[in-house]
């Protein structure tokens, strides 16, 4: 827990883009932590009658972090990050027989560092097209992927607890 208050302590007063990279940074983590531990097993097993598991989510973040701060940000083709645009379940990539936990979360880590360097350039207010919305902004891509890795958070909140019992934001919170 002493991570997350590290980067949740970056956003009390911070300006506005502090505290949307504080949340986004934060919620990444949650995802990373609730993975943390768990076997390879567990990681893959499917505990919904979705195809949502732990593994899944990291590969699935990892990928859209890439299209939103790669494709959309800095318009890095699609099919160079690995996302199928024409099949809107492609970051819901099938995992790969190596595929592992600490594969996937360095994975995630590195999409992560990648989106951070991606925004670093860019003003909240700089706007981009995108093919669906026509533009957005920086801002409104933090926003998004706040949203997104904060609803996949809870997702392994569900997954983890369904696992082994583990709740709270932390793997290891009982």
């Amino acid at each position: 827990m002493d991570a997350l208050r590290r980067v949740m302590a970056a956003a009390p007063e911070g300006g506005e883009r502090e505290v949307l990279e504080a949340f986004l940074d934060a919620y990444r983590l949650s995802v990373e932590e609730k993975a943390a531990g768990l076997s390879d097993e567990d990681a893959r097993r499917r505990l919904v009658p979705s195809r949502t598991t732990m593994a899944g989510l990291l590969r699935h973040l990892a990928l859209v972090e890439r299209n939103w701060f790669g494709h959309v940000l800095q318009g890095i083709p699609a099919e160079r990050l690995g996302i199928d645009l024409s099949d809107p379940d492609s970051t819901w990539a099938d995992l790969r027989p190596g595929d592992t936990v600490a594969s996937l979360t360095e994975e995630y880590r590195r999409a992560c560092a990648e989106s951070r360097a991606a925004a670093a350039g860019s003003s909240l207010d700089d706007a981009v097209p995108h093919a669906e919305l026509g533009r957005v902004t920086l801002r409104w891509i933090y926003v998004h992927m706040i949203e997104e890795t904060a609803r996949h958070a809870g997702h392994a909140d569900i997954l983890r607890e369904q696992t082994d019992g583990a709740t709270g934001r932390f793997a290891d919170a009982r």
